[in-house]
């Protein structure tokens, strides 16, 4: 995708435009954005390990222990990704009184998020996905098996009104919001109701990133779901660019959304607007892909920060679709700072 033209009609995705030094003050804007991630925490955990046989045992590789390490996932991710942009993040969520618990905290101090809203249930436990990776510096990483541990009931009252008492305190202030629903019991119908109109109040961007029924959440500014979810949602295949389009406006009206990005994989996002207009945007690396892991997450805290930096919803798009490029090249879920989203300016205009 290179840029035609000069200053502020440079185009850097088709239908323009925009400009290198326009996106540039948006990426400048987001150290000083305050927002809060709201919703599943999951400690994504890793382990590691170096083949070294066939197994007489079934048909697999016998790894041998080299390390394991616990990252954020799931909402956490999304506040990972904020926090790595440069923002000032919060989380609300749920954790359970153990030691995948324990890590995700620890790991979300060390990355300078605020964690006064993660509420502790002792009796569940917190939301893990073990993922094995076999490999060495002689043979590439692959991931061998994953196991999730994940309780998917609503969580109980003392911790739903907790969750809801904590927003009813950080809310006011704060820049943006964003909902990331995994299905693990925390945004329930209760939380929903609390959550949106009191940052409605407040005047807060709205983001959500959802697995499940898209519907629940009305009145929001963005929803950044992928193709499947999106057509889970409406009940109806999406074949195509067109299909993708009208799905976004559907979405649009039911949602009460202010914008959609589609995620698409290797073939982009859709980006709809309010009034209807639609965009197409390519992927930015499409043969350059590793791990998919968490690039929507990445996406959704890319166009939230934008969002709150007065950006215009493509451009906030376009940022998310470079921030998403840059993520899949790595194994994991990983994030992207804003230096490195400058230097991905700067390539795709040919600077």
């Amino acid at each position: 995708m290179m840029a035609t033209g000069s200053g502020d009609q440079e185009r850097l995705y088709p239908g323009g435009p925009t400009s290198v030094e326009r996106l540039r003050g948006t990426l400048t804007g987001f150290g000083a954005r305050h927002v809060l991630a709201l919703g599943d925490m999951v400690a994504d955990e890793y382990i590691l390990g170096r083949p070294v046989r066939l197994s007489r045992e079934a048909p697999l590789p016998v790894l041998e222990w080299v390390d394991r390490y616990v990252i954020p996932g799931g909402a956490a991710n999304v506040a990972r990704n904020a926090r790595a942009l440069g923002a000032s993040v919060a989380v609300a969520g749920v954790i359970g009184d153990d030691e995948p618990g324990r890590e995700l905290r620890r790991r979300l101090i060390a990355d300078g998020i605020d964690v006064a809203g993660l509420v502790e249930e002792a009796d569940r436990p917190t939301s893990t996905k073990t993922r094995v990776i076999g490999g060495s510096s002689q043979v590439v990483s692959q991931q061998m098996a994953r196991i999730d541990r994940v309780i998917r009931a609503d969580v109980v009252p003392r911790t739903r009104d907790g969750i809801a008492e904590y927003l009813e305190r950080a809310l006011p202030g704060l820049d943006g919001l964003i909902i990331s629903d995994y299905e693990n019991g925390v945004i329930s119908e209760a939380i929903v109701a609390t959550a949106i109109p009191l940052a409605r109040r407040h005047g807060l961007i709205i983001a959500v990133d959802a697995h499940g029924d898209l519907g629940r959440f009305r009145g929001i500014t963005v929803a950044t779901p992928n193709q499947e979810e999106a057509a889970s949602t409406l009940g109806r295949d999406l074949r195509g660019d067109d299909d993708v389009a009208r799905a976004g406006r559907d979405l649009l009206t039911l949602m009460d959304a202010r914008g959609v990005v589609i995620t698409r994989g290797s073939d982009g996002m859709t980006v709809v607007e309010a009034d209807g207009a639609c965009q197409h945007l390519p992927a930015a690396s499409p043969a350059e892909v590793r791990d998919v892991t968490g690039a929507g997450d990445t996406v959704a805290a890319t166009v939230l920060l934008a969002l709150t930096s007065g950006a215009s919803l493509l451009d906030a798009a376009y940022l998310g679709n470079l921030a998403a490029g840059l993520v899949i090249r790595r194994l994991g879920a990983a994030t992207v700072t804003a230096d490195e989203l400058k230097s991905a300016i700067d390539r795709a205009s040919g600077l």
